[in-house]
């Protein structure tokens, strides 16, 4: 997911490489008759960015999810949510 929001950034002019987009990620697990089972992931991007595009970041974040080969694979097993962190270097 990390690598089809950074697409969607540069292709938005915000560039993604050189550790200015990372992620955290968390999952939910259950156990269903004795197995472990995933039920929920979370994903925290954390975008370093210069000030002034980040209308276009957030819009990358909310519209990144279908392209994404990860998410449509397992979007009927798995809850997803995910979150934008942007901190603004100069």
């Amino acid at each position: 997911m990390t690598g089809t929001l950074g697409g969607a950034l540069e292709a938005r002019g915000i560039p993604a490489g050189q550790d200015r987009l990372t992620s955290e990620v968390e999952g939910g697990i259950d156990k269903e008759d004795g197995v472990l089972v995933i039920r929920t992931v979370h994903v925290r991007y954390h975008l370093r960015m210069e000030a002034g595009k980040e209308d276009r970041a957030r819009r990358a974040h909310e519209i990144h999810h279908p392209y994404c080969p990860v998410y449509r694979t397992l979007v009927g097993c798995v809850e997803f949510s995910t979150e934008l962190v942007i901190e603004i270097v100069s």
